[in-house]
Formats: C-alpha cells, sequence, structure tokens
C-alpha cells in the first residue's frame, strides 16, 4: 500500500501511531513492509490456502462473533442434500460439465430451493459474458422462507460445510503450500482473531493486484468470509478496502468502461435472454426475492430516460429495443484476438496503453496491427500510438512500417488538472476538481471530445430512413457548450447522472425518488443525491478538524453519501450498539428511527422488530434485522448458492503457470479459468503436464512508487526517470549466486511468449521459500517500461500470456513461469528463434495447440 498508494497509507501510519497493529503479506517486501509490525512473506498465487487457513483456525476454535454470525448470514441456512464439495470430487464441486468446463449450480441451492435455480444449460454464456460480476453486483434469485438451523449442527448447514470444507487447510498444510512458516501464520490468526468481535474490528486491505489472478474473486471472497466470521463487515474500522490503480478506477465500474455493466451495476441484456424489456428487469429484480433491487424497473427507466429523453416513453419500453445486446464474450482480450483475426476494423484508447500496458503485449501490438484504423487520446504519444514504428516486433520483422495496414490518429489529450469533473475514489467517495489551466494547444476533455463526434456523427446520419440509426439520432445530447472551445459543462452532465425531475428539472435528492413511469430521469441511479438541494455535495470540503471521524462533508459517497455499507450490522439485531466503544449506527426507540453518526443502510424507520407479512418480496420482505439489504436473503453470505462461475466456496487451485503440482486435488486449476486456445497464446506447462521445468521459477510484478501504470506519463518526467530509470529484476542473494549473476548484471526472462531483458538486484526483499519439501525461488519485476519517453526498457507484460478469472475476465497478470537466464536476450529474428526453442523444449509446438477461432460462443 505504501508503495502503490502512498497518500491513502498516511491513514494507516495514523492508526499505528494509535496502537493498531498492521501486518503485511507479501511476496516481497516493499516500503509497506518496512513500516509494518509484521512481514510476512507468501508465495504468489497462494493466497486461498493462507486465507482459508485462517477460517479453519477461526472455526475450529470457535472465535467466530457467534451472535454476529447468526443474526446475519447465512451460517445457519440448510443447503441442498445433493452438493457435493471438493473435498468430496477431488478438487470440484458438484455440478462440473467438463465438456464446456463450466458448473450447473442446482445442487448448490439451499434447500427445497433447487427449482429455482438457473438450470437451463446456459452457464458457458453466463462465464463467456462475465456474469459472475453482474450477479455479483445485483443479487441472485435467493427467495425468503430458506430453512435454517440456529444451532448450527446440521451437517447441511453452511457452518459444517464451511468447516469440512477448510478442514485440510491446517497451519502444516498452509506452510507446505505457501512457504509461510507454521509460527509466522498462527501468529497472524491470532493477531486477526484477537482484534476482533464485540469491542473491536480488523480492516483487510487489498490492491488492485489481487483481482488479477485466475481465482481473483475468490480470493476476495476468502477474505469477505473472514470477515463476516469475525463480524467486521459493516462496522466502524473493519470492511475490506479494495485500494484502485488511480484516482477513478471506482467511477469507471460505476458508470463502466466495462463490457457487460451499465451504470449502476445493471447488467447489460443479452441475446436470447432478455428480448423484452420485462425479461431483461425480471433478470435483475428477480420477482419474490426480497432486497432493494426488486426497484430494478426504477433504475433501468431512469437510465434508459438519461440516454434517450423524450423518445423514450412507455409504448417504446423506454428505448429499450435500442440498447445493444451481449453475443458473447466482449471483453478486451478477446477482442485484441479478434483483431488478430481480422474481426475488428477500427478501435479507440483512451487512457490505456496496451502495447506495454495489458498481458500478453505481443498479441496487443499484433491485433493493432491488424486495424483499418486506430484513435488514441494520451497526454503522450504512447506505445499503443507508435508501435508500428518502434515496437518489438518491428525488431524481428513481425511488423513493418512500410506496410502496417493501421492508420493511427493520434488525439491530445487535457490532463486531470486541465478539466472539471468528478473522480470516485477507492471508497465510493465522489470529489469535484476544477480546472486549475487551460490544456495546451490542441489537447481537450474526453467531454469534448465524445460531445463533439457524438454531434459529428449523428450530423451525418441526420437524413437516415435506417431502423439501425435511431439509437444515435434519438440520443438526449443536446448539451450545452461554453466558451471558444464549445465545452459542455461537467456539471450538466452530473445532474444528468444524479437524476432529475423531467418536468420541473428539480434534481433528485435519493434513488428512492426515482419513478419508473418516465417522470424521472436518472444516468445512475446509485449516484442520485451528490447534487442533493441542487448543491454540488461532490465539492465539499470540510476539513476533518471542524467535523467527526466519519466526514460526512468531504465530498459525496454513494450511495445517499453513506460512508460504511451495510452498517445496519454495526448495532445488534435488537439495534442497540454491540459496544459503546464502536457504536456507529443504532436504532433510537423515542424517536422511532435509525440514527447514529453515518447515513443508516436501512430504511430509516423500520424498527428491529419488523418481520415480513407472509408473501411480502421487494424491501417489504426485509425483516429489521436483515442487514444486508442488497442480497436476496439479507444475509452476508459465507457460502454463494448461486452466481459465482467457479464455486460457492473458495479452494485453493494452482494459477494457470506454476512450477507446483497441486498438494490438496488431482484438479490443478481453477477448472473454469477462461482460457483462448490458440498457437499464438500458449501457456507454460504446470505439473501433471510434462517439461513444466523449462519454465522452474516463479515472476510476479507490481508497481514503483515512482511510476504510474505503464509509465506513459511519469516515464516521461525528468525526476521521475532519474528516480527509476530502467527496468531491473529482484532475486534473492541464493538465486543469484545460482546462476552465477552478479549485482547490477544484465539477465532476461524467458517464457512460451517472449523474453525481456533487465538489470539485476541482488536482494533480501525476495527470499526463497520452502514449498512441498523443496526450495522455491521467487523473482519480482515492475511493470512500467515500454520504448517512449525519457527512460525506456522492455515491457515486463509480454512475458504473460492470456487467461482470465471466469468471473470478470480479468486477467492472470501477477503470476506466470519463467527461466532466468545470465546476459542479455537475442534481438531481431533471433529472438523468435529463441522463444521458439523454449517452446519446443516445453512441448508448446503448432502441433500441440492447434489455432482456432474464437467467437462470442466459443468455450475457450
Amino acid at each position: 500500500m505504501a508503495e502503490a498508494h502512498p497518500v491513502g497509507f498516511q491513514w494507516v501510519m495514523e492508526a499505528k501511531k494509535r496502537g493498531a497493529t498492521i501486518i503485511h503479506v507479501d511476496p516481497r517486501f516493499t516500503r509497506t513492509s518496512a513500516l509494518a509490525h509484521r512481514h510476512v512473506p507468501i508465495r504468489a498465487g497462494a493466497d486461498i490456502a493462507f486465507l482459508g487457513g485462517i477460517v479453519r483456525y477461526i472455526l475450529d476454535n470457535e472465535l467466530d462473533f457467534r451472535e454476529y454470525v447468526l443474526a446475519y448470514t447465512n451460517a445457519a441456512t440448510i443447503v441442498s442434500g445433493d452438493f457435493q464439495d471438493t473435498e468430496d470430487l477431488d478438487g470440484l464441486f458438484s455440478g462440473y460439465d467438463p465438456e464446456h468446463n463450466v458448473y450447473d449450480q442446482t445442487t448448490w441451492s439451499y434447500e427445497g430451493q433447487r427449482a429455482q435455480a438457473d438450470s437451463k444449460g446456459e452457464e458457458h454464456v453466463d462465464r463467456e459474458t462475465a456474469s459472475g460480476l453482474q450477479q455479483e453486483s445485483h443479487g441472485e434469485p435467493i427467495p425468503s422462507g430458506t430453512r435454517r438451523d440456529e444451532t448450527l449442527q446440521d451437517p447441511n448447514c453452511v457452518y459444517q460445510i464451511l468447516k469440512r470444507h477448510f478442514a485440510r487447510y491446517t497451519p502444516e498444510v498452509v506452510e507446505s503450500i505457501t512457504g509461510v512458516p507454521a509460527d509466522d501464520f498462527l501468529k497472524v490468526c491470532e493477531a486477526w482473531t484477537r482484534n476482533s468481535g464485540r469491542e473491536r474490528t480488523t480492516a483487510l486491505v487489498y490492491s488492485v493486484g489481487w483481482t488479477q489472478h485466475s481465482v481473483g474473486v475468490q480470493y476476495i471472497r476468502t477474505g469477505a468470509i473472514i470477515q463476516l466470521l469475525l463480524g467486521n463487515m459493516g462496522r466502524p474500522g473493519g470492511g475490506i478496502m479494495a485500494l484502485r490503480g488511480h484516482a477513478s478506477i471506482q467511477g469507471s465500474t460505476d458508470i463502466p468502461t466495462l463490457f457487460n455493466l451499465l451504470p449502476g451495476y445493471l447488467p447489460m441484456p443479452v441475446v436470447g435472454k432478455h428480448d423484452t424489456f420485462d425479461e431483461w428487469i425480471d433478470s435483475i429484480r428477480h420477482p419474490g426475492q426480497k432486497g432493494f433491487w426488486a426497484n430494478a424497473r426504477s433504475y433501468a427507466v431512469n437510465l434508459l430516460k438519461a440516454y434517450w429523453g423524450d423518445a423514450a416513453t412507455p409504448e417504446n419500453d423506454f428505448g429499450f429495443d435500442w440498447m445493444p445486446r451481449l453475443t458473447g464474450d466482449h471483453g478486451t482480450y478477446q477482442q485484441v484476438l479478434n483483431m488478430i483475426d481480422g474481426k475488428v476494423k477500427g478501435y479507440f484508447l483512451l487512457g490505456q496503453n496496451p502495447a506495454v500496458g495489458s498481458a500478453h503485449g505481443k498479441a496487443q501490438r499484433l491485433g493493432m496491427a491488424n486495424l483499418d484504423w486506430l484513435v488514441v487520446r494520451d497526454l503522450y504519444q504512447i506505445e499503443s500510438a507508435t508501435f508500428w514504428k518502434n515496437g518489438p516486433e518491428t525488431e524481428t520483422g513481425e511488423i513493418t512500417p512500410e506496410t502496417c495496414r493501421t492508420e493511427v490518429f493520434f488525439m491530445p489529450a487535457a490532463s486531470h488538472v486541465e478539466k472539471e469533473g468528478t473522480f470516485t475514489q477507492t471508497q465510493r467517495l465522489l470529489q469535484w476538481r476544477e480546472k486549475a489551466v487551460d490544456p495546451p494547444q490542441d489537447c481537450r476533455s474526453e467531454l469534448w471530445f465524445f460531445y463533439h463526434l457524438g454531434r459529428l456523427v449523428r450530423s451525418r446520419l441526420a437524413g437516415s430512413t435506417l431502423a439501425r440509426d435511431r439509437a444515435l439520432l434519438d440520443l438526449a445530447w443536446d448539451y450545452p457548450v461554453h466558451g471558444d472551445e464549445q465545452e459542455p459543462s461537467a456539471l450538466d452532465v452530473l445532474k444528468e447522472i444524479n437524476g432529475y425531475e423531467v418536468v420541473s428539472g428539480r434534481p433528485l435528492s435519493s434513488f428512492t425518488e426515482m419513478r419508473d413511469d418516465g417522470s424521472t430521469l436518472g444516468g445512475c441511479w446509485i449516484y442520485t443525491g451528490v447534487l442533493k438541494d441542487g448543491v454540488n455535495q461532490a465539492a465539499r470540503r470540510k476539513p476533518g478538524s471542524e467535523q467527526d471521524e466519519v466526514a460526512a462533508e468531504w465530498g459525496w459517497a454513494w450511495p445517499a453519501n453513506r460512508r460504511t455499507l451495510y452498517n445496519r450490522a454495526s448495532a445488534d439485531p435488537s439495534g442497540a450498539p454491540w459496544s459503546d466503544r464502536k457504536a456507529y449506527v443504532w436504532w433510537d426507540p423515542d424517536k422511532g428511527e435509525w440514527t447514529g453518526k453515518d447515513v443508516p443502510d436501512f430504511e430509516r424507520t423500520k424498527p428491529p422488530s419488523y418481520r415480513p407479512p407472509e408473501g411480502a418480496s421487494g424491501v417489504d420482505a426485509i425483516a429489521g434485522d436483515d442487514a444486508f439489504i442488497m442480497q436476496g436473503d439479507g444475509k452476508g453470505w459465507l457460502f454463494v448458492p448461486s452466481g459465482l462461475i467457479d464455486g460457492p466456496m473458495p479452494t485453493h487451485y494452482e494459477p494457470a503457470e506454476s512450477p507446483i503440482r497441486n498438494p490438496l486435488y488431482g484438479q490443478q486449476a481453477n477448472p473454469t479459468r477462461k482460457i483462448y486456445v490458440r498457437a499464438d497464446n500458449v501457456i507454460n506447462p504446470s505439473p501433471p503436464e510434462p517439461h513444466s521445468e523449462v519454465f522452474p521459477y516463479i515472476f510476479t510484478v507490481s508497481r514503483l512508487t515512482e511510476h504510474h501504470t505503464a509509465g506513459g506519463m511519469s516515464r516521461t518526467l525528468p525526476y521521475l526517470a532519474e528516480l527509476q530509470p530502467g527496468l531491473f529484476v529482484e532475486v534473492s542473494p541464493a538465486l543469484a549466486a545460482s546462476l552465477g549473476i552478479a549485482h547490477m548484471d544484465w539477465a532476461h526472462l524467458v517464457t512460451g511468449r517472449s523474453a525481456v531483458e533487465a538489470r539485476v538486484f541482488v536482494t533480501d526483499r525476495m527470499r526463497p521459500l520452502r514449498v512441498e519439501g523443496r526450495t522455491v525461488h521467487q523473482i519480482w519485476l515492475p511493470y512500467h517500461f515500454g520504448a517512449n519517453g525519457l527512460v525506456t526498457g522492455d515491457s515486463t507484460n509480454d512475458l504473460f500470456g492470456i487467461t482470465l478469472d471466469p468471473n470478470t475476465l480479468i486477467q492472470e497478470s501477477k503470476i506466470g513461469t519463467c527461466d532466468l537466464v545470465p546476459g542479455r536476450r537475442p534481438t531481431g529474428k533471433a529472438l523468435l528463434e529463441y522463444v521458439a526453442s523454449y517452446r519446443r523444449r516445453a512441448g508448446l509446438t503448432d502441433d500441440h495447440v492447434t489455432p482456432i477461432q474464437t467467437t462470442g460462443d466459443d468455450d475457450g
């Protein structure tokens, strides 16, 4: 955190001054480790084994916060007797389909509800459309009235299933898998549990790299299980904080740049599943279940009204038929492979530099070299704008400037200080930024660019009578423009996002004011209230010294300026604080409402004693002690009865590339991981496959404080370039000695995709680990370098192949296997032959991997 998020880390240091214990679990000793009370080196890719061992420690020693667990989780809920665990099926859950590598999830259901589970045989479509992410966001169909055993003794209750599932994750097994000595592991267990419960809470913080694994969602799920068992969710000082890569990563999922989500986490409709408006809405709200997603029609209607304004009417289902539909995998990696296959003609790149910043850099560059046109908007001519003339493939002859077919249009962009608008930070906090200076020369904001691009496209289609053009022609695109540059106002856009009454123009104060009849519109329901009372709440900057620790007048947090989600769980079932020390939100019987330091994440006047009447659904079905109001059963899920593509509970699988045979199961890697079986996307062999010894070392990557992501900004700044002038690789003294490499020598890393060279940094920051009775060496590199800028170097991301988490289609780019060789890598065509020789030795020949066409319906 100190390395990648130094500004936020100041508050960790503030907590440390007040007595908090800081534990840092990371393969590498970093600035965070130096300031933590304890650094725990771990084998990259073994986090579920480590966290699963903590779950076992909690359950075996009955250290869970029992009153919290019974009241607010599904621990007591009874699961179908047909469910079989990985312990029964050697690493697989029941319902596995080996033909499509997906699960039929019906046996994971709660008892008596199997018939209501999704058994349409479309699980492979769910993976291709990353529906695991969609379902996590809008809840799964779990009707109320599930059977529970409050004694937690029924063998089919979630608590007992969880206990059996993690039983084998003993301290000794954790040590053998992760390389963490049992004594060190137990000290983490003791510290975490000792600081959790009625009187104390512990926070879990992870950086965005935790998601970049083929089991990334399950990493976070395991952390959530621990926090639920210990009563750390919805309470001050607890929770899980996901640190984002830069200022508005959270914003880009709220109002998304993702292919499968719409603003406010509404799922994109899918061809054949959501052909009508009602089918789409019912797939979100799941008629009959409890929770606020029952109001999905209002959220959706308001979004469609924001898109199409007066043209969106009840008679045309508010323009639903103009909405695009998913036909399969439209993620960034599928698109790149489609470019290589000649299926994509044009591409826009904004704020991304895939030529050096995305996994399998060679595939990224070859894909862009097969376009008709490419538009790059950035502050500088990044590698994705110049790959055609100075990328690695120009050196090998795979791309030649004279014959590259792609016409590149570079559009200079304004930086964050040269435009107004909001960022949404890690903690869902919207903060308004005023423009500090005008952008130089032809640099323009994204708002200017897309407004005028839309205006020009619409003008060219003005006379069209084609039905396909109505979606563009009927867009509500009448933003007022200001100044000589004809810039739309970001505040006007924020008003549209916030929502307002169509007739009066009054900004909505809460998403509960949204109507499904077209009388209101709003571009993102969770952001409704950021302009409450016509005041730009995101622009508030009241100093912390003038308010309490919740700091409710610093910016605005979605939803409803709530700073801690599910904070109903900060009080006991009767509505009283768990302790005076941790009082946060509580029921005031005299006033008949929830009150406290934060905005209650609950209906304000619903008493703890409320029990829904028979047949109630939606918000009315939420009981007075159902703290997790967005879940289908109102409970925090220790066991996921439906929705996740790869299983109802986390389990240890080896990464897609690993030198270690999975010690727990016959199943080596995540069986549902998304892979693209192509000759241009080979994956290094792992046990029990032959030839895994060709790539004996684990490599992992992360950020330097002095550089930012792919380096497009930081490598152009002299003072930052001087601080970190080139690519280097950190190796332990033991590994350096075994290979005959000295500090500051050149060495290169080789995978089945490429080879990159770097200076060697011999350091104790990377230490060998004992895994499964043998020494395992890990290597670390930063990922910031490329061909352009004041300092240059090979791109680390060229080493990775493309393997994706099945729930989110995020790439596994924090771990791979490689060889490490003293000296510089070959150049030119010799590099191609050099990498090919490794592929032959590893059995990754063209007759081993057959090229196939990867369409949207391909199962990988």
